[in-house]
């Protein structure tokens, strides 16, 4: 964290200076408003605390709910919403109070006593270091805490309006305030009260039951597999020893129970089979008494027991497969004429199982993606065009999600005595684990998104998947830090330039070369895109990172364009120059030539183009194309 830079801090630093519109919010929502957020879901608070983060930009969030969520939802974390955590700057704190996965236990029939269960195998969370980040478990009300915490904690002081519905909307394309919203107090002196807002845009993270994806005319679409399941919170004593470890658990006769321990070291969630549903009378399992479940339970897990002492939260529900069939309020054959006003996001476009732990993950990608767009859009950073690619990344990544949680859970849900290779599951689950964990995820060539011409150059970073971190030394004090957890939510682009063999401070070099034309040439995106009046890396936060040790250099010797100049005291910023060091150096870690490259990364931490050092043209195109210039 840099701090001190705008004059002493002597609070928690943490807690930015209210601005703009954060500056005595009001309590009373605006009639007019730039960005009108429906929710306070996964997807919505991301959405929310990235907005924040932006005082200038006029948005209001409401939550038909009288408060927070207090219980029940989603738990499981994967790898890449704790990456996503850390450059919001929570996934220290979240991952000190979550259960932190390691490994998963597979029980089934023991075969010389079917109607008990032995463990025949275990398999690490994650054998192949995907991540440095863990897989984690806690409630989801405690994300969605930490999303506001840091909303309310940002210069824009983004508070959610509790006890306000969404009721539906209207857009007329040609006015300042294309959207028109019907909105309905539901708690307080003002119960039942209805108010027309207008705002540029509307954000609708509402759930799998959507009044904005209604609105906007738009339906899920798929199939339910016809199969329930018995969600328990639980706490109890037991005599089954891997009671407090991720397990997936087959009997011969009653049949499956996935297993999640909870944060807090008592807590645990089952995921309790409760077989098909019958067509004429659906709502009988969905009725299912929390009794009958926890005696399934214990038919399950048979020769152990569980003596449950409170039940916390239980729910039944089937599995459903569904995708929307628009993320936006524009038509297929209207795209490239149009751009989009309202968007749907999280629960309202994709629904699937609970099992594969992969609704709030999805969701909060889903925030993560759109929330940066809306804030270069309405700055004037960037094209409304730019809003577009929303709807063109998350379909795919919905439709991949969906193919990959049917099977899951199909195998989740499958009768031992089906299976030809009883170790079918566990070997899935180690295959797949890419995907579960977020890391699947590839954005295809776009506006924002280049081709593969230059992938060779740093092979470790594939073009469109996420940032893969690695630790580098920084100069200014010889620390030991992972490049990528200096990414925060902040809106800029990360250009990341991998130095070419020679020393620092030779001249005329491949990197001197870009580093004067970076800072000096009009064709330079920095010259065109960075306001006069603020830090230099306002827009852009350029690093250098050296091959040789970093005891073989000094930071005077690095060019300037490496080291921003903070105002309002004209500070050299010297912290954004690495090295090797000890033995290890990224290049190798992540097979980055030794001619040098450059890695651009965009917003929310997708490898969005490499180039080579000379690669000016390219560049500077890649850049106009979803870019505008500032006023000089």
């Amino acid at each position: 964290m840099q701090i001190h830079h705008r004059g002493y801090v002597s609070h928690d630093p943490r807690i930015q200076e209210a601005a703009g519109y954060g500056i005595d919010r009001p309590t009373e929502i605006p009639d007019e408003m730039d960005v009108l957020i429906v929710g306070t879901g996964p997807a919505a608070v991301a959405v929310t605390a990235q907005l924040s983060k932006f005082p200038n930009i006029n948005v209001r969030a409401i939550e038909q709910r009288n408060g927070r969520l207090e219980v029940g939802q989603a738990d499981g974390i994967q790898a890449r919403s704790v990456e996503t955590f850390q450059a919001f700057g929570f996934a220290n704190e979240i991952i000190e109070e979550s259960y932190r996965n390691v490994e998963m236990a597979f029980w089934k029939p023991n075969p010389e006593n079917p109607a008990e269960i032995i463990r025949t195998s275990r398999a690490p969370d994650d054998a192949t270091g995907i991540s440095e980040f863990p897989h984690i478990y806690v409630n989801q009300a405690r994300v969605l805490d930490y999303f506001l915490r840091e909303a309310e904690r940002a210069p824009g002081r983004l508070t959610p309006d509790y006890g306000v519905e969404f009721v539906d909307l209207t857009i007329d394309r040609d006015a300042e305030y294309p959207v028109e919203a019907r909105i309905r107090y539901t708690a307080g002196e003002r119960e039942g009260e209805e108010r027309t807002v207008r705002a540029k845009y509307l954000v609708g993270g509402d759930g799998a039951r959507s009044r904005v994806r209604k609105s906007l005319g738009h339906k899920l679409h798929g199939d339910a597999s016809m199969h329930a399941w018995g969600v328990l919170d639980i706490m109890a004593n037991t005599d089954f020893p891997d009671y407090y470890l991720k397990c997936a658990i087959q009997s011969h006769e009653h049949g499956q129970i996935l297993l999640i321990p909870r944060e807090g070291g008592y807590l645990v969630r089952m995921y309790v089979d409760l077989g098909d549903l019958d067509e004429g009378d659906a709502g009988k399992i969905r009725a299912t008494p929390v009794e009958q479940m926890i005696d399934t339970v214990n038919k399950i897990i048979a020769p152990y027991s569980v003596d449950v002492r409170e039940v916390a939260w239980h729910s039944v529900y089937e599995v459903a497969h569904r995708v929307t069939d628009g993320f936006d309020d524009l038509e297929d054959d209207q795209r490239g004429e149009l751009t989009p006003h309202a968007f749907i996001m999280g629960d309202a476009c994709h629904t699937h199982s609970a099992k594969a732990g992969q609704g709030m993950n999805v969701s909060i990608q889903d925030g993560f993606n759109l929330g940066w767009k809306l804030a270069s859009v309405l700055e004037g950073r960037s094209p409304a065009s730019l809003l577009s690619t929303y709807s063109e990344e998350r379909r795919v990544v919905a439709k991949n999600l969906i193919d990959f949680d049917k099977e899951w859970s199909s195998l989740m849900a499958k009768p031992v005595d089906e299976w030809e290779d009883p170790n079918e599951l566990q070997r899935y689950y180690v295959s797949t684990f890419e995907f579960p964990a977020g890391f699947m995820t590839e954005y295809k060539e776009s506006m924002i998104t280049t081709g593969l011409e230059h992938q060779e150059l740093a092979v470790g970073y594939p073009i469109g998947k996420r940032f893969k971190s690695a630790e580098v030394i920084r100069r200014s004090d010889n620390r030991w830090r992972h490049l990528g957890h200096l990414h925060e939510a902040d809106g800029r682009w990360r250009v990341y330039v991998f130095a070419d063999a020679a020393a620092p401070a030779q001249e005329g070099t491949p990197t001197a070369e870009f580093a004067n034309w970076w800072r000096t040439s009009e064709d330079s995106p920095w010259v065109k895109f960075t306001p006069q009046d603020g830090d230099q890396d306002a827009i852009f936060d350029t690093k250098v990172i050296y091959q040789q040790e970093y005891t073989e250099f000094e930071p005077y010797q690095v060019p300037d364009a490496f080291k921003p100049v903070k105002v309002p005291f004209g500070l050299v910023d010297q912290n954004q120059i690495f090295g090797a060091g000890h033995g290890r150096e990224i290049f190798a870690e992540r097979e980055i030539s030794r001619e040098g490259a450059i890695v651009v990364v965009r917003p929310d931490m997708y490898v969005s183009g490499i180039f080579p050092l000379d690669a000016r043209e390219e560049i500077a195109n890649y850049f106009d194309a979803h870019m505008l210039p500032v006023a000089k």
